[in-house]
């Protein structure tokens, strides 16, 4: 069995805290497109896109496409990782995304998180159309020349077929509980 879903499975389900106090699952995401991102407070892939990624959660919202940026971190092996350091990320930044936390590591072995960030775009009826890198140079965005989050929401939304429905994730790798910080699952594999 692959270690990321696949193109075609549905979202699996996840019931976790958020920076704004409340408590988020998936039902409650009614919106066409669901886009659901591996994310962190302290990964220099992550800090140099959220620019573009805020830039893009942004165009879309107003068509119906929803962001949720998932930390799934061991703060063990990074403590910037923590909540109250989402909290503060969120408060400084006002992202345009709903940041919630997956301390049990549970969420991002269900998705198959490989890399901060790592990207899973799903239709209405939540099977996955998109997943891997939102752009190809995520650690300087300035230097983007493929913004494929932008691309595959373009067409999705359009009623076209996805392009390129298969990117690997560029960004440092999750962050898990009792693990070197460069550690990865052994079935954890490049998509493409």
């Amino acid at each position: 069995m692959a270690f990321t879903l696949q193109l075609g499975e549905t979202a699996p389900d996840f019931n976790l805290p958020g920076t704004d106090g409340q408590n988020h699952q998936l039902s409650d995401y009614r919106e066409d497109t669901l886009v659901v991102f591996f994310t962190c407070n302290h990964c220099p892939y992550v800090l140099g896109s959220d620019a573009s990624t805020s830039a893009t959660a942004s165009k879309f919202a107003r068509r119906d496409v929803k962001f949720v940026g998932i930390n799934s971190n061991s703060k063990q092996v990074h403590p910037e990782d923590d909540f109250a350091g989402m909290v503060r990320r969120m408060n400084e930044n006002k992202f345009p995304w709903d940041y919630l936390h997956d301390e049990s590591q549970e969420i991002a072995k269900t998705y198959g998180g490989l890399r901060t960030p790592h990207f899973f775009i799903f239709n209405k009826q939540r099977k996955l159309i998109y997943t891997g890198r939102g752009i190809d140079t995520p650690r300087d965005s300035s230097k983007m020349s493929v913004n494929d989050l932008d691309r595959t929401l373009t067409e999705h939304l359009a009623g076209k077929p996805i392009s390129t429905p298969l990117t690997n994730p560029i960004g440092c790798n999750v962050k898990w509980n009792g693990q070197d910080a460069h550690w990865m699952p052994a079935d954890a594999c490049d998509l493409v």
